[in-house]
């Protein structure tokens, strides 16, 4: 039985701790919660279960850490406050902690990460003999496990492309997600956060590099790519009203080239409703997203993973998945050497342990 705390109640947040409180393999102990909202209220009030845990949400990190958890569920926002994040994943770790994670994506694939990121978490991990482990679906599983497991099935690769195609339309998080990406802005405004020049390469540059040393190819270049949408048509969604001539879609891309030629491209195409760009690509089948990869070769490979739920939206079920991908490794990750771990240091069969009870 592993003893944990859930950091955060958000997005992805609050489906880890489903999770975890249903789990017998895992303990619930602590629940970190920044909001004043939510400070005092029960765990199963936050996140949608109806019998009482007894667990209430704290701000004190101090408290949480005399409370000597096995690890820690790390899904707060730490893109926009890298500094408080690190400190906070730090505070743990030092202390013995291990940590798993969903935000702080360039940890996806530590090993690419910049020294200013990786350097205090290395300290902090030794200091505390603990490890930390970041992943989630994207970037996560479709650049990593999806990929490995198409490149498994060829005997010869040409070229690797990794895409999410997602309606963003149903998803409640403009704060973040929607003002990053700049929907609802229009076409003489300030270029979003997202696309300022080197972030798409910051934050998925890692993933094209990462493949590359797996796959021993020399790139010559990692660049990348943005093209936005603006709609004719006024739009309304949860995620925002966007008016005509703003933004409702997004295009980018970082490639991985080699002889003048994109060999590693990992895409995304987020729109809002499926009324924007209706030119792009769409998820097949009429969904609301899809995480796909292409490996052209001998033969070409093209998997498809669809994620969806008989209750929640679609993007609700891949904060469900994007969850599971670090809750399903505490186990493990408990048991590791020191450190910062990638997914290709897990086992797979590993990461399936406990998920059927």
């Amino acid at each position: 039985m592993r003893r944990v705390v859930q950091f955060s109640t958000g997005n992805v947040g609050r489906h880890s701790l489903a999770a975890i409180i249903g789990r017998p393999d895992l303990e619930l102990v602590g629940v970190h919660a920044a909001g004043e909202s939510k400070i005092g209220r029960d765990a199963a009030e936050l996140c949608g279960l109806s019998e009482p845990t007894g667990i209430v949400a704290t701000d004190d990190i101090g408290a949480l850490i005399a409370l000597k958890p096995d690890c820690v569920v790390y899904t707060a926002l730490g893109e926009t406050r890298p500094v408080e994040a690190i400190e906070q994943m730090s505070s743990f770790l030092a202390a013995g902690v291990n940590v798993v994670g969903t935000s702080m994506v360039w940890l996806v694939t530590p090993h690419q990460a910049d020294d200013w990121l990786r350097g205090p978490l290395e300290l902090a991990c030794a200091a505390g003999d603990a490890s930390l482990y970041v992943n989630g679906i994207d970037p996560g599983f479709s650049g990593d496990t999806a990929v490995h497991a198409a490149l498994s099935l060829v005997t010869r690769a040409r070229s690797i492309t990794v895409q999410e195609i997602f309606d963003y339309g149903n998803y409640d998080d403009y704060e973040y997600t929607g003002s990053a990406m700049g929907f609802g802005s229009s076409p003489d405004d300030e270029l979003a956060m997202a696309f300022q020049p080197g972030v798409i390469t910051s934050l998925f540059g890692g993933l094209v590099r990462n493949l590359a040393r797996h796959l021993a190819v020399e790139l010559d270049e990692v660049r990348q790519r943005y093209e936005p949408w603006y709609t004719a048509e006024r739009i309304e969604c949860k995620m925002t009203t966007v008016e005509p001539g703003q933004l409702a879609a997004v295009r980018f891309a970082v490639e991985g080239v080699r002889a003048g030629v994109p060999v590693i491209t990992v895409e995304h195409i987020n729109r809002l409703t499926s009324a924007s760009a209706p030119d792009w690509a769409f998820p097949p089948g009429g969904g609301v997203g899809i995480h796909k990869v292409v490996v052209e070769g001998e033969p070409r490979i093209e998997l498809n993973t669809h994620v969806s739920h008989p209750v929640l939206d679609a993007t609700d079920a891949g904060c469900i998945s994007t969850a599971a991908r670090v809750v399903n490794a505490i186990d493990w990750v408990c048991r590791a050497p020191a450190g910062l771990i990638s997914v290709e240091d897990i086992p797979q069969a590993a990461l399936i342990r406990g998920v059927m009870w």
